[in-house]
């Protein structure tokens, strides 16, 4: 690109303000964008125009940005500047945003060139990242629709001082559930509600120089998850190297932007269908990964049974499902997936999974094998836009010794709010689900631990509620509560309080 020329210089009326937007003005403007598409295209339809535009403006001026600074760092020599290596992108002459702005005719044409022309240029960074949205479809999205889309986007100025990594991530994630809002009972198969990943995360513990990998990873939202959890612990984030595999086009394109606008670049997002055609090896065999993270597309009908009986990666170890429900293919897929030592995975099932018959030898496979550490039971609606009841089943390949032969149920189907029409966990009940699965001890009607060769003698059935029973008030003869239930009660307690003491601190620190 030009080195003597900066998007503001050609851009009269752009907010080139250097204050930072905040969230709000943020969302606005994001959501903005999509409001210019309603009655136009279809709500499902939005992301796959939304989120490269946003994309292709963010590098654009994140690239005036460096440019400018690289100016400063050579007193003006504009030749000097355009040598600057340290650009996180390379935008080719004539394929900048503002040069798409000035574009007089052939709009969806110029933008289509200018994605192509920046992914050859970065081939091993943005190959493919921009998907493949018909640009040039006018029947479909008029020049007029993408001027306005275009002059709405260049209302503002998204560079890394005005907007910084974490909020443009941020932004990017409301984005992304806005558009699971407005397409419905679609949704799912990219969204995963984010308070039900920070609780799968936290179960997990990921930490730095691991690997995180999501076989079904729809935007990303995971493999993000994982990442902004070890910020959030101060930890090196950067340090996690993350994987994921997604079959949608657009879809695997979209996770791939989400992790560059969260500053994330150590990942690796491949596109395909896992079960048919997993892309991660490991010499001869499948990659192994610390940590898994999945939310499968539940009990799908259309999928390759015949070759998964005679899978050259021996990843039907249990046995092979019935064709009208693939979990069990990707519960096996990524049970194979694990590493042998410090493999752990937390999987979001429907509940069928832990007692429909025709997966019963599976089962008690499963159980035999003792990966299982955990099956946890989710209040109702926090399967994305369905009333539909969710449970976690983690695994692990090396529980600590005295976790050896047994397995924690929790039944936290109480522990959700509802607002809006969306269900969510607060931090209080994912604290209060935490220190139930480290305390690992009996409470009535909450949890309840059991030995593999008692779920074997049961016919294999996982059945939470079957295993736990009904919440009532247990008390000894009398009148005490057991010491274990005390115990653990007692450490549910202290987390929250040590959480909102935690909380108040910081507020006070905030205000001197």
């Amino acid at each position: 690109m030009n080195g003597t020329r900066s998007t503001a210089d050609v851009l009269p009326g752009t907010d080139v303000a250097a204050e930072q937007l905040n969230q709000r003005e943020l969302e606005n403007y994001l959501w903005g964008a999509a409001v210019r598409l309603r009655g136009l295209i279809d709500a499902g339809d939005y992301k796959q125009f939304i989120f490269p535009l946003l994309f292709f403006k963010r590098i654009c001026d994140v690239h005036d940005e460096e440019r400018e600074q690289a100016l400063a760092a050579y007193d003006g020599d504009a030749e000097m500047a355009a040598k600057e290596e340290n650009y996180q992108f390379q935008i080719p002459d004539g394929h900048h945003w503002a040069d798409i702005r000035q574009t007089r005719s052939g709009l969806g044409s110029a933008l289509a060139k200018a994605m192509k022309a920046i992914e050859k240029a970065n081939p091993e960074q943005l190959l493919g990242v921009f998907g493949d949205a018909q640009w040039t479809n006018t029947e479909r999205l008029s020049d007029a629709t993408l001027r306005d889309l275009l002059e709405h986007f260049s209302t503002q100025i998204l560079s890394l001082a005005r907007v910084p990594e974490d909020e443009l991530g941020q932004g990017y994630e409301y984005l992304i559930k806005k558009f699971a809002d407005d397409s419905g009972h679609t949704a799912q198969e990219f969204y995963t509600n984010r308070t039900l990943v920070r609780l799968m995360t936290r179960m997990l513990e990921p930490e730095p120089g691991e690997t995180v990998y999501d076989p079904t990873c729809g935007t990303g939202g995971m493999l993000v998850t994982a990442a902004a959890e070890l910020k959030r612990q101060g930890k090196d984030h950067r340090q996690l190297t993350l994987y994921g595999q997604e079959f949608n086009v657009m879809t695997s394109s979209i996770a791939r932007m989400n992790l560059y606008l969260h500053g994330i670049e150590n990942f690796y997002i491949e596109r395909g269908d896992t079960l048919g055609e997993p892309l991660f090896f490991e010499g001869d065999g499948l990659r192994r990964f610390d940590v898994v993270l999945a939310n499968p597309p539940y009990s799908i009908k259309q999928w390759n049974r015949r070759l998964f009986a005679k899978d050259p990666y021996q990843r039907n170890m249990w046995g092979v499902p019935p064709q009208g429900r693939a979990d069990y293919a990707f519960f096996q897929h990524i049970a194979a997936s694990l590493h042998p030592e410090t493999g752990r995975c937390a999987i979001l099932f429907p509940h069928g999974v832990l007692s429909r018959e025709d997966e019963r030898a599976m089962r008690e496979k499963l159980i035999e094998s003792d990966l299982l550490e955990c099956v946890l039971g989710l209040g109702p609606g926090l399967f994305y836009n369905s009333p539909m009841e969710a449970c976690v089943v983690v695994l692990r390949t090396r529980k600590r010794p005295e976790r050896k032969g047994k397995v924690l149920f929790i039944d936290a189907a109480h522990l959700f709010e509802r607002v809006r029409g969306q269900s969510f966990l607060s931090e209080d009940h994912i604290a209060e689900i935490l220190a139930a699965y480290h305390g690992c001890q009996n409470i009535n009607g909450f949890t309840q631990d059991m030995d593999k060769d008692a779920l074997l003698s049961r016919g294999s059935d996982l059945a939470i509620n079957r295993i736990v029973g009904t919440r009532s008030s247990e008390s000894t003869s009398d009148g005490q509560v057991p010491l274990q239930q005390a115990l653990t009660e007692w450490d549910v307690h202290a987390a929250n309080t040590a959480r909102h003491l935690a909380g108040l601190i910081a507020q006070l620190k905030g205000g001197e």
